[in-house]
């Protein structure tokens, strides 16, 4: 029978499965893994703190742009069903991570369970996977918009719309079932200690003692998903929208068709730079792991925060939509004190 070397952290907290007696193998899994991520750094409570700040103001604008869209009619159309996804999905992604990640820390519950850990490795990767093909649906919202305008209303209708967004919900959710899946293969026999801030995968699947290279080879697969084939339609998507604008004669219309897309691209600015810029950094250079787990930490944190903001403050629509309500809850108050 196959030996492995069972030197957890905490030795009391294993459990052997056997696998299919053919293969006369056994498998070691931990009952709890130990999130180390933020165990060594200086002063982080200042830190934890302020995600506690980006958490709340996270909840708040994203509640708060889900129940405008929600009560404004004149929201209720093919474009602000993927942004209310994009919100709904900034705010459950934010609500898998952050809470879990202050309880581990700052009070200090940094073991968790076999199944919780693949469980919050499964939804913080699935709503970050939902945000980013959310914003790519949105980039084709405007590509049809500005290069199809006569043919807008006909293609970028809430059935479509609903199709793409339910479509990028069912695949996200059989893909990461799948990758998290596939990490029950896996024999953990050198140490349950997790060198990241949450259950991530890579860090998790390093710790197998047996081929894991499936799960690498997923992990690339996603990281494709996720991040590589979303940026590079999305560059796409805007340089037919350039090409596009410089074909339009008037000026005026050219900066009109333009501001339709500022807020989209501060978005995608937004959430694609940090990553990558993170990612590209950690090939070229080696960074200090703290840095690292800060790094990644924020450019997972930061744009839920900032996205309801920014469609607050730089989307017309929504601005006109926030003052119509504001007015008829207005008239609607009057009316009632009248009355009695």
């Amino acid at each position: 029978m196959k030996q492995c070397n069972t030197a957890f952290q905490t030795t009391s907290n294993l459990t052997s499965i056997q696998s299919n007696s053919s293969a006369n193998e056994t498998f070691v899994r931990p009952a709890t893994f130990f999130i180390d991520g933020f165990s060594n750094m200086p002063h982080v409570k200042y830190y934890y703190v302020f995600l506690c700040f980006v958490y709340v103001v996270t909840v708040l604008g994203n509640s708060f742009i889900m129940c405008i869209i929600y009560f404004a009619r004149k929201l209720h159309t093919a474009k602000y069903i993927a942004v209310f996804n994009l919100a709904l999905s900034d705010l459950c992604g934010s609500s898998a991570m952050i809470p879990k990640l202050i309880d581990m820390f700052l009070f200090e519950h940094q073991e968790i369970s076999y199944e919780e850990c693949l469980m919050n490795m499964f939804f913080v990767f699935h709503f970050m996977n939902v945000q980013s093909l959310t914003l790519l649906a949105l980039a084709y919202d405007r590509l049809v918009a500005i290069c199809f305008p006569l043919k807008y209303h006909a293609v970028i209708t809430k059935t479509s719309m609903s199709f793409i967004i339910g479509s990028m919900w069912i695949f996200s959710v059989t893909f990461f079932a799948v990758l998290v899946g596939l990490v029950n293969r896996l024999s953990f026999c050198r140490t349950n200690v997790v060198n990241s801030y949450f259950c991530d995968h890579g860090p998790v699947i390093s710790l197998s003692c047996n081929s894991n290279f499936i799960n690498y080879l997923l992990a690339y697969i996603s990281v494709g998903l996720l991040i590589c084939m979303p940026v590079i339609l999305v560059t796409l998507t805007y340089c037919c929208i350039a090409l596009a604008l410089l074909k339009i004669a008037h000026g005026a219309d050219r900066i009109k068709a333009m501001k339709t897309c500022t807020s989209h691209l501060l978005l995608v600015a937004i959430f694609y730079l940090p990553i990558l810029s993170v990612n590209v950094k950690s090939i070229s250079t080696s960074i200090d792991q703290n840095s690292r787990i800060i790094n990644n930490s924020l450019t997972q944190i930061i744009p839920p925060m900032l996205n309801p903001i920014i469609y607050t403050l730089k989307t017309e629509e929504v601005m006109q939509s926030i003052k119509e309500l504001y007015k008829r809850r207005k008239v609607n108050t009057i009316s009632e004190r009248n009355v009695k």
